[in-house]
């Protein structure tokens, strides 16, 4: 896994890089960026490359238009929040292919940018077999290929796999894909013990890979969110009308006698915030676990004594992988759980993993994302490096020249 080539061992000077980027950021009605995180997240390769005489194509996908132009999902104002960030001007192409895009790149000169326009406007991005020729056209724009996108690099689209075949001993890392390598391949190939892992969400269904993967890895595993009551119920638990899988609760049963077989701890909320409806007038109480959730009523949030546990489990590690929320926190009534986390996380010692939109907005919300290790800036794509230890965009890369010589 860390024998990839990387940005700084490819040939940069008067080189025209093409960089896959992840610029898929939010946007309002109006077409405003409202986070420019992921813009943010890629400006160390970005300059690497204009400081060391190179220019730079890059590319990036929007949103989901579906295989065809469409003006909402255009580039262009993540062109303007780049050239603001850079204090240089970025160049804004109106395709991703072509020959007005090849002429525009030739011309490009050390030190400019070009970033193209939203790959997925062509169907051949997600569907590289239905054009081959796609991924070629793309190819001709550059040099050399760098893969800086590690939010999409579990797709093995035409911009992160087919692409890449395309630069033999010259498609490598960025930066920030080197740090997501370093960090969750450490986790998961020689983590520093005791390693906890604190999952969250919604379903079970989303991270069943994930937790199966975990077992065979972590010393304690901590469960909570709208998950935790699937595995409730198949301890026999009343849930009341609390999301649950029905059709998973035979898997639930799997994994607790699986984490029991394998020598790990599992803990599961201990006491539960229980609400007659998820807004903050409703009617919201903390039960003991035990006593189960009365019909009418719906788990939330973990309570007081869970959150004890979990940070007592806590004090002891030495590396933490945390994803998804353990209670709905974007109600404030209900978000105690999933800020206490972050804060405990926050105090640690230990190195700090953190993946998921909601666990990163949570972070945010508490203000200690600089005391966190590392923030995976991919979710589906963090879950499934966990899950399998590698990904298509990862494995396409071109092996180190280190390696090569070693």
């Amino acid at each position: 896994m860390n024998n990839k080539l990387t940005i700084s061992e490819l040939p940069i000077h008067e080189k025209k890089v093409l960089m896959r980027v992840d610029f898929n950021v939010p946007q309002d009605k109006e077409g405003m960026i409202t986070d420019d995180s992921r813009i943010k997240a890629s400006l160390p390769s970005i300059k690497y490359v204009l400081d060391n005489g190179g220019s730079l194509i890059l590319m990036s996908h929007l949103g989901r238009p579906k295989g065809e132009p469409n003006s909402e999902f255009s580039l262009k104002p993540v062109a303007e929040r780049l050239g603001e960030l850079l204090g240089c001007e970025v160049m804004m192409a109106s395709d991703c292919i072509g020959p007005e895009v090849e002429q525009t790149a030739r011309k490009l000169k050390p030190g400019q940018i070009l970033l193209l326009e939203n790959l997925r406007f062509h169907d051949a991005e997600e569907k590289p077999d239905s054009d081959p020729s796609f991924a070629k056209k793309l190819a001709s724009l550059g040099d050399v290929y760098v893969n800086d996108a590690f939010g999409t690099a579990h797709r093995a689209h035409s911009s992160t796999v087919s692409i890449a075949k395309l630069f033999p001993g010259a498609a490598a890392a960025g930066f920030l894909m080197e740090k997501e390598i370093k960090f969750l391949g450490a986790a998961l190939l020689a983590p520093k013990h005791p390693f906890i892992a604190i999952i969250g969400g919604a379903k079970i269904s989303s991270k069943l890979g994930v937790i199966k993967a975990l077992l065979e890895k972590v010393d304690t595993l901590l469960i909570g969110g709208g998950m935790a009551y699937t595995f409730l119920r198949a301890q026999g638990i009343e849930i009341g009308d609390s999301i649950v899988e029905d059709d998973l609760i035979g898997e639930a049963k799997e994994l607790l006698a699986l984490a029991s077989q394998k020598g790990v701890k599992l803990l599961l909320p201990e006491d539960i915030m229980i609400t007659d409806k998820i807004c903050e007038s409703g009617q919201s109480r903390i039960i003991p676990t035990p006593e189960g959730i009365p019909d009418g009523m719906m788990g939330v949030d973990i309570g007081p004594k869970t959150i004890k546990a979990f940070n007592k489990a806590l004090e002891t590690a030495q590396t933490v992988l945390w994803n998804g929320p353990v209670g709905v926190f974007e109600i404030p009534a209900f978000s105690q759980g999933t800020h206490a986390i972050a804060k405990t996380l926050a105090n640690l010692s230990a190195t700090t993993i953190v993946g998921g939109g909601d666990s990163i907005a949570a972070i945010q919300e508490v203000g200690v994302a600089d005391k966190i290790s590392h923030i995976s800036t991919g979710g589906g794509a963090s879950l499934e490096f966990i899950e399998y230890g590698t990904l298509p965009g990862i494995e396409a890369l071109s092996s180190s020249k280190q390696t090569a010589k070693a």
